[in-house]
């Protein structure tokens, strides 16, 4: 999964470098809430976002060796288990933004060529609808994945409610997955029909009403276990 990883991770910046060949020196870099290009650029700015792609990745994958070692270093089978479920669903995360990412910096620079080429005062892609619908897309991925973990202090629902014992862990992230799974289609469902920014704001407050409600979850999940041991 590693390996996939870095190889997704590296397309964006091969195809930015064929697809700059086509471009005119000059591009749109950004545009306003309406839409209306605010700024233009080389060309080759365009290599910044894959480069972050990169540095992102290697960030994950430092963070996969982090648990793989930990495994080895491991003195019960209990905390081997956890670090190495950890050490297989970091990956996963890694892969999906990378997924994400690559994405994005295609509809950019098809964007960016096409309001070039017309010259136009208007960005021709949402990059912003785009994104929520790919950002939604993953919450589904992550959410199917997250109880899969072990408790950890990195990843899952990592409150203190949550991390009371084994039990509120299982509990606490099921309940989560299923908020973020919902979260993640009423962001696509709702992006399609909307605009960038009415989207964004619309994945914002799904993702605000899921964690609230995993916070409640996981507190009466920790009141029932604290009973048992009172």
């Amino acid at each position: 999964m590693k390996k996939l990883m870095w190889i997704v991770s590296v397309i964006p910046l091969l195809f930015t470098a064929v697809a700059l060949q086509f471009m005119p020196d000059t591009i749109p870099m950004h545009s306003n809430l309406a839409g209306e290009i605010d700024r233009w650029g080389s060309k080759y700015e365009s290599y910044i976002f894959p480069l972050l792609i990169l540095a992102i990745t290697l960030f994950w994958h430092l963070f996969t060796r982090h648990f793989e070692k930990k495994a080895d270093r491991a003195k019960s089978d209990k905390e081997r288990a956890e670090a190495q479920s950890n050490a297989k669903f970091l990956p996963i995360v890694g892969l999906s933004m990378a997924v994400m990412y690559t994405v994005m910096q295609a509809f950019i620079l098809y964007g960016s060529y096409q309001t070039a080429v017309t010259d136009s005062t208007v960005a021709s892609v949402d990059i912003a609808k785009v994104s929520c619908i790919i950002l939604g897309g993953i919450f589904i991925v992550l959410g199917n994945f997250m109880p899969k973990t072990r408790k950890n202090y990195l990843l899952g629902v990592r409150i203190s409610y949550s991390m009371y014992n084994d039990t509120t862990w299982r509990k606490s992230n099921r309940f989560g997955a299923i908020a973020m799974i919902a979260a993640g289609i009423l962001t696509v469902v709702t992006s399609i029909f909307l605009n960038g920014n009415a989207a964004t704001v619309m994945m914002l407050i799904y993702l605000l009403g899921a964690t609230a409600a995993t916070l409640i979850y996981a507190r009466e999940g920790y009141d029932v276990e604290k009973k048992k041991t009172d």
